[in-house]
């Protein structure tokens, strides 16, 4: 699941830096026919500074003339590539559930002993959601939208068959060597465990407010890891 680290939302300070820069690309002589020339790569700095928009401010909030400023790129340029405001808030989920599920299969579970590979399939799910924050406020807002973009998109829906195989794939071959207990349905599982994995991020700063405890500290990290982890792998033993 985890690509790792990835950038941080951009903070005040770097969304004028990026202004700045869109300013003197726009300015550079030729600016104009290297973005024409290079699509792919405007689309994915369009992609990458909309996926911050919208994870901050929602569907709503997000405003193009605002994403096109901190792009090297135009508001025409950008319904030119995406059509609309909701056709980019689309492939920008699209995007985000893109990248997870790529590093995702690159985790060679098949490779690993049953219990093994779900201690990794999970570690990776904590470590990717902590590391990238904006995953899960997308999620987030689209729920808040009842999942009605989701919904239009075939290509996500596509995107999430792998991750269900490779939990099946996992469970079923723990069953078989008398590892896992056998009566859980893969779905079930995935959920419960992007559930833990979920409000991990999604609820730590309420959770740290109400209960005076600093979740961001390595060993706190670290703790709160291991323990989803064990919830999950001791769930499943027969």
């Amino acid at each position: 699941m985890n690509e790792m680290v990835q950038n941080p939302p951009p903070t005040a300070g770097t969304r004028a830096t990026r202004q700045r820069a869109a300013r003197e690309a726009a300015a550079t002589p030729g600016a104009d026919r290297v973005r024409v020339n290079d699509p792919d790569r405007t689309m994915a700095n369009i992609l990458q500074v909309a996926t911050a928009e919208f994870a901050d401010k929602g569907l709503a909030g997000a405003r193009i003339d605002e994403i096109a400023a901190l792009t090297s790129t135009s508001k025409r340029m950008i319904y030119y590539y995406f059509g609309s405001k909701e056709g980019l808030y689309v492939a920008v989920l699209e995007d985000a559930y893109r990248r997870i599920r790529r590093i995702e299969s690159e985790l060679h579970l098949e490779d690993l002993a049953p219990e093994q590979a779900l201690r990794t399939l999970v570690g990776f799910t904590v470590d990717y959601q902590l590391a990238n924050p904006d995953f899960i406020r997308l999620v987030m807002n689209e729920n808040m939208h009842r999942g009605e973009f989701i919904s239009r998109s075939t290509t996500i829906q596509e995107l999430n068959i792998p991750v269900i195989h490779a939990v099946r794939d996992v469970y079923q071959r723990g069953v078989a060597a008398g590892v896992f207990r056998p009566d859980v349905d893969p779905v079930d599982l995935h959920m419960s465990i992007s559930a833990l994995c979920f409000f991990n991020v999604a609820n730590r700063h309420t959770f740290g407010a109400i209960f005076k405890r600093s979740l961001d500290t390595p060993a706190a990290t670290a703790q709160r890891r291991e323990s989803i982890i064990e919830m999950i792998v001791r769930f499943l033993r027969p």
